[in-house]
């Protein structure tokens, strides 16, 4: 039996050893091809090996040829076609159902940054990436690839995708000291608190493109509008760790930010008492931070959108219904009044007032 099992072992790596080499040899003669500049017969010739191996279920070595293929005619400035075989590189994977790997991961990051940032292939190619990154979870893709994604956008000044991409991605450092670059290259120095608070407050959903709303390298566009077209549907410190690290290091290295905190700017005052808030999750709290900083809150007509989600998450604050008082404090008074009676026992260590700066 062992000697049945050694001998099977060999005989497979000998088939796999024959299989590079006739995978290399292929390849020397496709890239013989490009360099001659015969570019569409050496796409159609790519395209052809593609099906004769997934029809031979080679999968890895279709993956292996489109790859070196697509980077090959990207090095001769042929987008269309280095697009097209790096979507097969996406099929392979797709059909073969091959789990996630760092090198994957990696291999597409690198096929998307050599990508026209302009180009309609680009943006389904990310959009099928992100879907095969998620392993059929539902999620929104893989984080390491958001992150790799993230890079790569920031390299290019696209600061309101690579935001995007880093809220997914868990790195909140490669995120604050993107938007520290952001926030000094694009906006004004009166929106220094408010790149930060958009990150920490928000996060938006793959389905709605923001792209689609914030002009990149529109200076001074207000951040209001800008995030007026975007989907509703938001998942508020979904992270609260990265939030964390996000805030602390964009205060932190900013340069327009003083050392805090306390901060001179109330937003920033803001978010530092509500990440507090949080862990505590005491509903009292919340409510008065909301009362308290209105006046920063009112800067933009969507923190209130988030700031109900967030009560929602943390601090079991029902669904906003209509109610007398209406908006976002006649919500969290409908739930205090609803809940008095269960705070109670907690009512003689929160009737003591609360200092906010």
């Amino acid at each position: 039996m062992a000697a049945a099992a050694a001998m099977a072992e060999q005989e497979s790596a000998r088939n796999g050893a024959r299989n590079r080499g006739g995978v290399q040899r292929v390849e020397g003669k496709l890239r013989a091809s490009v360099e001659k500049g015969d570019y569409y017969e050496a796409h159609q010739m790519y395209r052809t090996l593609f099906f004769r191996y997934m029809s031979q279920s080679k999968p890895a070595e279709a993956r292996e040829l489109m790859c070196s293929g697509a980077l090959l005619f990207f090095s001769h400035g042929q987008q269309n076609s280095a697009s097209d075989l790096s979507m097969l590189v996406l099929e392979s994977l797709e059909k073969a159902e091959v789990e996630v790997a760092d090198e994957l991961l990696e291999s597409l990051a690198k096929l998307f940054s050599l990508m026209d940032p302009n180009s309609p292939e680009r943006v389904a190619f990310v959009s099928r990436a992100l879907k095969w990154s998620s392993g059929g979870s539902g999620k929104l893709g893989h984080p390491r690839l958001h992150q790799l994604l993230a890079l790569t956008l920031w390299k290019e000044q696209n600061y309101c995708e690579s935001r995007y991409h880093f809220l997914h991605s868990s790195d909140g450092e490669g995120c604050a000291n993107m938007l520290v670059e952001y926030a000094t290259s694009r906006g004004f120095r009166s929106e220094v608190d408010m790149f930060v608070a958009q990150a920490v407050l928000q996060y938006v959903p793959f389905a709605v493109p923001p792209w689609l709303a914030w002009p990149p390298g529109a200076r001074g566009w207000p951040l209001s509008r800008a995030l007026s077209g975007l989907s509703r549907t938001f998942l508020c410190l979904k992270n609260k760790s990265s939030a964390s690290v996000v805030f602390t290091t964009y205060t932190q290295k900013h340069p327009s930010i003083e050392n805090g905190p306390p901060f001179v700017q109330p937003l920033l005052n803001f978010i530092w008492f509500l990440l507090l808030a949080v862990d505590g999750g005491k509903l009292t709290v919340f409510t008065v931070l909301c009362e308290q900083y209105q006046p920063s809150l009112r800067r933009d007509p969507m923190y209130n959108e988030y700031l109900d989600r967030i009560g929602q998450l943390f601090f079991g604050v029902p669904p906003k219904q209509t109610s007398s008082y209406g908006g976002l404090l006649g919500n969290l008074l409908s739930s205090l009044m609803g809940s008095s009676e269960q705070e109670g026992e907690d009512s003689q260590d929160d009737s003591s007032p609360i200092e906010l700066d």
